[in-house]
């Protein structure tokens, strides 16, 4: 049986409801489907995949998947599952056990993107701004054509 929900780790429940946009008109976040699409690209990025443990069962509650749907949120959920397996079968749409995985696949990369998120905004003020040098660093992060020289191999 499908659950058909997005949840949230219960220790990252508290980031998540500041970067979103309720209260605070400069918070990042629109919606936690956003947030939580954001969270597992940059996950999947950084290669960390964190399973969830103990789930938020308030605020954020689970979210349900047509909003990831609605917001188009759900190519990214595929192709999140078919890059971790490599096997085609996990888009299967008949297939409940296939839907679990992709979710769960999800939901640790978001998982894991929370983590990173929490270390590199402790103690920042301005969370869109922070956000924006995360997401300048990311591109404009120089490739290695190589290994580089060690020089302490002659030590």
């Amino acid at each position: 049986m499908a659950y058909n929900r997005i949840r949230v780790a219960k220790d990252k429940a508290d980031l998540v409801k500041s970067l979103l946009n309720s209260n605070n008109k400069t918070a990042p976040f629109q919606t936690y489907a956003d947030l939580i699409a954001f969270a597992a690209a940059l996950g999947a990025k950084r290669k960390k995949r964190v399973s969830l443990g103990e789930i938020s069962q308030s605020e954020p509650a689970p979210i349900g998947l047509e909003i990831f749907v609605s917001r188009g949120y759900d190519l990214e959920i595929k192709l999140l599952a078919i890059a971790e397996t490599h096997d085609t079968k996990i888009l299967s749409p008949l297939d409940p056990i296939a839907e679990n995985e992709r979710l769960q696949i999800f939901e640790e990369y978001a998982n894991g993107g929370l983590e990173i998120l929490q270390e590199e905004l402790r103690g920042a003020v301005d969370y869109t701004e922070r956000l924006l040098l995360i997401m300048s660093q990311e591109r404009y992060q120089s490739v290695q054509p190589g290994e580089e020289f060690d020089l302490s191999r002659f030590l």
